[in-house]
């Protein structure tokens, strides 16, 4: 197809530009591994990806669904973020066996926690299958028509495409609906707890630091991959043996310096690199002011409650992690998009493509596009704000009401699907929420309720709100709510729900927490769902239709990458310091050093553990520090998104050298547009993670399971004995 030729012919661009992008490891070949060996790579584009042979693909599976990781031994020792396997920690977490804060470390196998429902999928092969997508597809149809044809095909693909019994096969798209890819993956759901550091090291600047650079923390921890005995995924099983990997990362030992070749190997979440400029001014000005002040007023009354009560800090650890992290990159964000002159840029990029629709007659094709979305955008806006302000408030932030919402989806279940449904989906949930009520507090929940009710009243248009809320008093219908309603408690709530259908739906309809759910769930359905949806249908044809123009008529030199879509990618660059604004310069990289000056005896976010103060003080850092000191983290030019969490920086050689973790404050607008000058990613350099695993908490029985090497030394040694 003339369109995909289209996706892969570029020129050389200069160094910064040669840095940005997402790419698909099975189409590296060509202008990729040019620029990839430009920048110092060692490895060919096979040595990547290769679906015949080991090749790195095969040591870098997905990690639950969210989060990436990396295999690093021959008995399946698998490397993550401790932030992604921050639940697992907490969930086996006592006050007796506090694993956030003392870490956790297994010294043989029989020490290693199981966790059930974590999943680690490995990708097998990946395929183009755009051509059998499109099969019977045209311009002329409705888009809602185009929608459930696509389907159908990718439906059909799914069933008939070859793969083994314990294989899945998934279409994904790519180019807003230009490209579809068939990825067959395998996925082991016997994954085990290995080891963690303390919260003091794994999460040492916690929030404060979020987001931030210099940035000195050691974000890792350890989980094990186990299989059947023919080495296959299976459920958990004491029989079950360690994984034996077809590929596993060797560990530099050498360390970095500015300018060294990265690449960064994972399965970046979600991006919106082509959005036009109206879209990211409602971004700046109306999305991210709504959410950011939702959660700033929920996270302060947690973070109130954690400070004065241990047992909170435990039950609202992972919770608070979670919704802060967002909070802090939209602030970010919106400043590196205004910092960036992210709409200007974009409006000037607009300006040129209108030029070349002119110049190659394609008005009618593509010359309504823009003023498309001008007028589009400007119709969405009040829905969109409204959407977020239920989805802020009712499904993340309110404990309470997203517990009700889930009753109210019982209900229609009942109503839509009949009694067997409703047993099955009840039972499900009653069994689900017994462990989530152990990280419940009522009096938490119910100051967060007051205030973030009182945001909504006030920040959703006026039009989308249930009639009781334009005269709602917060303060009494918190009280009313809290005093009076079965979901504060999950024993009353596990009352609530039994009895047949109708029964617990009358129960329901008379509690007043289910009421003040329906109450904003029934407005949000019927007066912002539909339009919302049909205004985002039409905009995501749009941007099918505006990626199609941008690949059709931009210079051949235009290196147009897909947007992330949790799909396995590769993104390179180069070791690299950056300038945040006048007189400022910030080094790649960071030390133990930093630990120390920013430590503070007892406070949560900045405490040092006595050992880790005792090591520094010796200079003890084995074979992992260099020239007396000892790296923690450093910055580099790969665009990484969430979801690249946990993905391993590989060297040109193909070594392990780190673990991506996050990005720096400003650069958190890369999820919209890629500024070189601002974009860095960050990562803990995997020295300090031997040095922890090794020097601190005496785990050599992990250590003697790595491979560790001196790429750069017998490089230098070869060249001694040329």
């Amino acid at each position: 197809m003339k369109l995909l030729r289209l996706l892969f012919i570029f020129l050389s661009l200069p160094l910064f530009a040669q840095q940005g992008g997402m790419w698909i490891p099975s189409l590296l070949e060509g202008m990729n591994e040019t620029e990839m060996t430009n920048l110092g790579m060692k490895m060919t584009a096979k040595d990547i990806y290769d679906v015949n042979k080991a090749s790195l693909k095969d040591a870098v599976p997905h990690f639950n669904g969210g989060c990436t990781s990396e295999v690093i031994s021959n008995q399946g020792l698998l490397l993550t973020n401790h932030h992604c396997g921050y639940s697992q920690i907490q969930s086996h977490s006592t006050l007796e066996h506090d694993y956030l804060q003392n870490g956790f470390w297994a010294m043989n196998l029989k020490d290693e926690l199981p966790n059930p429902g974590v999943t680690a999928t490995f990708i097998v092969k990946i395929e183009d299958v755009t051509t059998q997508v499109m099969s019977g597809v045209s311009e002329a149809m409705p888009e809602a028509d185009k929608q459930k044809k696509i389907e159908e095909n990718i439906a059909n693909i799914v069933q008939t495409s070859p793969k083994e019994a314990w294989q899945e096969n998934r279409v994904r798209t790519f180019y807003e609906g230009n490209q579809y890819m068939l990825f067959v993956v395998e996925t082991f759901k016997d994954i085990r707890l290995v080891g963690a550091p303390p919260s003091s090291i794994g999460k040492f600047g916690s929030d404060t630091d979020n987001w931030i650079w210099p940035r000195h923390t050691g974000d890792f921890s350890l989980f094990r991959i186990y299989a059947d005995k023919n080495n296959r995924p299976a459920e958990y099983s004491e029989d079950n043996v360690p994984y034996t990997p077809k590929h596993f990362l060797p560990i530099s030992l050498d360390g970095v310096a500015e300018n060294d070749f990265t690449l960064v190997f994972g399965y970046p979440g979600t991006t919106d690199e082509y959005l036009p400029s109206v879209a990211i001014e409602q971004v700046i000005n109306t999305i991210n002011p709504a959410r950011i002040a939702i959660r700033d007023a929920a996270l302060a009354i947690q973070d109130k409650y954690m400070r004065a009560d241990p047992q909170i800090k435990i039950q609202y650890a992972s919770k608070y992690a979670r919704i802060a992290n967002y909070w802090k990159k939209w602030q970010g964000e919106t400043l590196g998009l205004t910092k960036s002159n992210a709409v200007g840029i974009k409006k000037q990029q607009e300006s040129q493509l209108t030029s070349q629709i002119n110049k190659k007659g394609k008005q009618q094709e593509y010359g309504q596009l823009l003023p498309q979305f001008e007028t589009y955008y400007k119709e969405i806006e009040p829905y969109a704000l409204a959407r977020e302000y239920f989805l802020e408030t009712v499904i993340r932030n309110v404990e309470l009401l997203r517990t009700a919402y889930q009753a109210y989806q019982l209900k229609q279940v009942y109503e839509n699907r009949g009694a067997q449904s409703f047993n099955d989906r009840r039972n499900n949930m009653v069994d689900r929420l017994e462990g989530e009520y152990k990280n419940y507090s009522k009096q938490v929940d119910k100051e967060v309720f007051e205030a973030l009710i009182a945001l909504y009243a006030e920040g959703v248009p006026q039009q989308f709100l249930p009639a009781s809320f334009k005269t709602m008093n917060a303060q009494q219908l918190t009280e009313n709510v809290y005093k009076n309603s079965a979901f504060v408690d999950y024993v009353s709530l596990k009352n609530l729900l039994e009895g047949d259908a109708e029964t617990v739906i009358a129960k329901l309809d008379n509690d007043p927490g289910f009421q003040i759910v329906k109450e904003m769930a029934d407005a949000y359905f019927e007066k912002v769902a539909p339009k919302y949806e049909q205004l985002e249908l039409n905009i995501s044809g749009l941007e099918r239709d505006y990626m199609k123009a941008l690949l059709e008529l931009s210079p051949k030199d235009a290196r147009i990458f897909p947007n992330a879509n949790s799909t396995l990618r590769v993104t390179y660059g180069k070791v690299a310091g950056y300038s945040p604004a006048d007189a400022i310069y910030f080094e790649p990289v960071t030390h133990l050093e930093g630990v120390m000056q920013k430590y503070v005896p007892g406070d949560y976010e900045f405490d040092v553990p006595q050992k880790l103060i005792d090591l520094y003080r010796t200079k003890d850092y084995g074979p992992y520090g260099e020239n007396g000191k000892m790296a923690i983290n450093f910055i580099g030019t790969n665009h990484t998104t969430g979801g690249n969490s946990g993905s391993p920086a590989i060297d040109a050689e193909g070594n392990l050298i780190g673990l991506n973790f996050d990005r720096v404050w400003e650069g958190t607008m890369s999820d919209y547009y890629y500024d070189p000058a601002l974009s860095r990613n960050i990562m803990v350099d995997v020295r300090y993670v031997l040095f922890i695993i090794d020097k601190y908490a005496g785990a050599k029985n992990l250590i003697n399971e790595l491979k560790l090497v001196h790429p750069k030394k017998e490089k230098g040694k070869s060249k001694k004995k040329k």
